[in-house]
């Protein structure tokens, strides 16, 4: 089947399901399919330059599609990934954002371990040996504890 339909269009199948594969990333969340339409387009346009040649039998094309689509798929990734800077970077990242912060010891600071309260939550802090009311300033975060030295 797959032989008869790429016989049939010849190289204007690989743009059918470029554009198709485009068409479909309006319908669908996310931004995948682009990146699969872009590749189809591109073997699109090997087909039309190699058509002829007697080694780009339609396996082969189906193989430069299959690695063209990982590339694009890769190369799309670091693009995205790359666009996604927030003007917020610490929206999500709690504990991080304490960061510089100042605030009163609620229990003191014994053994290395502690705890501050800062707006609505108690948080446990490391740091050296204070008694409780001193004020710190919190120089680091590591997932649920807050390291702090004498303010």
């Amino acid at each position: 089947m797959i032989a008869r339909l790429v016989l049939e269009l010849g190289p204007w199948s690989w743009w059918v399901l470029g554009l198709v594969l485009l068409a479909a990333e309006v319908l669908v969340p996310g931004v995948f399919l682009v990146w699969i339409g872009l590749a189809a387009l591109i073997t699109g346009v090997l087909s039309l330059l190699l058509w002829d040649a007697a080694f780009w039998l339609w396996q082969v094309q189906l193989i430069a599609f299959a690695l063209l689509s990982m590339i694009a798929v890769l190369i799309g990734r670091r693009i995205v990934a790359a666009s996604e800077e927030s003007d917020e970077p610490l929206l999500n990242k709690r504990a991080e954002s304490l960061v510089g912060r100042t605030a009163v010891l609620e229990q003191p600071i014994a053994e290395g371990h502690g705890r501050v309260r800062l707006d609505d939550t108690t948080w446990a802090v490391e740091g050296p040996d204070l008694p409780a009311g001193t004020r710190v300033r919190i120089v680091a975060s590591t997932g649920r504890h807050l390291t702090v030295e004498r303010a």
